[in-house]
């Protein structure tokens, strides 16, 4: 009896867990329809007690993605990750989830603001998500990335940085435009092979050995310069070093750091 009632249970919880992802599906249609209705009208409104004339232009298109910001899902699996994008009340999506096994599920159209980024800043964009793509990626944040995660990884990044014209120093992770508020990807993450891809920014290593900083270089605006908001500059210092120096993250500066700094502008 009491393995029966454990059968059951077990096959509701299956059961529930499939109907979620029909919901998620009805409630992204659903969505999609509505956004779709009131793009195509254009209400009438008023500018002081002026009425403003409404005459359409054929000449629109959606939002053109400019910035690719990578996650880590610190879950402890794709299933966990699918779940938690697909309930309501979790308030948060991506629009790509890369598995250990390096499959790719795609959750949300590029051109819809997907809800990953949170509150953060790079450069002068202060609303990431409107301007971002979101791309997940299943680890805990305690594991290296495997290799077909990066591998899918990369084939990925070309194909939306081509399609969007992308710049390769717009592909960023959550914790460079949340200093302080996000660490992910974890210092694990290969940052420096995406760079050697074409995907992101990596410094010269045998330049580094020779570089001299010139007088009065100026670190706090070389961190502002690459995109770093550094409001709170120690923030800034850790989510940099996290990035660019993981063997030695603190939120100090290193002549090494300063060095690496100088020559990441002029790769700018």
């Amino acid at each position: 009896m009491k393995y029966l009632k454990l059968l059951v249970v077990l096959f509701l919880f299956a059961a529930c867990s499939k109907n979620i992802y029909k919901i998620s599906k009805k409630e992204y249609h659903k969505e999609a329809k509505k956004l779709g209705k009131s793009l195509s009208k254009i209400p009438q409104d008023t500018l002081g007690n002026k009425l403003i004339k409404v005459i359409k232009s054929q000449n629109f298109n959606l939002r053109k993605p400019n910035l690719i910001v990578i996650h880590h899902t610190a879950q402890d699996s794709c299933k966990q990750t699918y779940r938690t994008f697909a309930l309501k009340r979790t308030q948060v999506s991506s629009h790509y989830v890369i598995c250990d096994d390096g499959s790719v599920t795609q959750m949300l159209n590029d051109l819809v603001r997907g809800w990953h980024a949170g509150e953060g800043r790079w450069g002068k964009n202060t609303d990431i998500n409107s301007v971002s793509i979101g791309i997940e990626l299943d680890n805990n944040g305690k594991e290296p990335f495997s290799e077909a995660q990066t591998t899918s990884l990369l084939l990925l990044l070309e194909k939306l940085t081509k399609k969007y014209k992308i710049p390769y120093q717009n592909i960023v992770g959550h914790a460079d435009i949340a200093p302080g508020r996000k660490v992910d990807p974890s210092g694990l993450f290969p940052w420096k092979k995406l760079a050697d891809n074409g995907f992101g920014i990596w410094f010269d290593k045998e330049k580094l050995k020779t570089v001299v900083l010139p007088l009065g270089f100026n670190a706090r605006f070389a961190l502002k310069f690459i995109g770093y908001n550094t409001d709170n500059l120690e923030n800034a210092i850790y989510s940099f070093k996290l990035r660019f120096n993981s063997e030695e993250v603190s939120e100090t500066l290193s002549e090494k750091d300063k060095k690496i700094l100088f020559l990441l502008m002029d790769k700018i």
